[in-house]
């Protein structure tokens, strides 16, 4: 079920929410000090094309540096990916079978904002959602 899911999230949503982390991820390549952020965004650009199947869990070892940087994040790139997410779910919400993947999109919204910090596990590990 969860490769079903995900293919039609490829086809909907996944690949242009990619896309537009890639970018992002390119952009921030280009002043060397912005790299963390671009490793950031191609880390999640990985998770919002085949979400299903994983989730996200905070990192114990995350502390001041990374709201700091979440906050220099936000600011670069997080507010434009997040409006994506936010715009592509109330696209998908407009069928009933775009609602499980509207309700994966709007679950996206705050590592789209706060990617740094948090780490993208399996559920199948057994790890419980955010």
């Amino acid at each position: 079920m969860r490769t079903l899911l995900n293919i039609i999230w490829v086809i909907f949503a996944g690949f242009w929410l990619f896309v537009g982390y890639v970018v992002a991820g390119i952009l921030l390549c280009i002043p060397i000090i912005t790299i963390p952020w671009a490793i950031a965004s191609f880390r999640t650009a990985n998770y919002a094309f085949w979400p299903f199947g994983r989730t996200i869990v905070s990192k114990p070892t995350a502390g001041v540096g990374s709201f700091l940087g979440n906050v220099i994040w936000v600011i670069l790139a997080g507010w434009w990916l997040a409006l994506g997410h936010i715009f592509s779910g109330i696209a998908l919400c407009l069928t009933i079978i775009g609602i499980p993947l509207a309700i994966a999109d709007f679950k996206m919204v705050p590592i789209s904002l706060m990617p740094l910090g948090k780490e993208i596990v399996s559920t199948r590990d057994g790890a419980g959602a955010l």
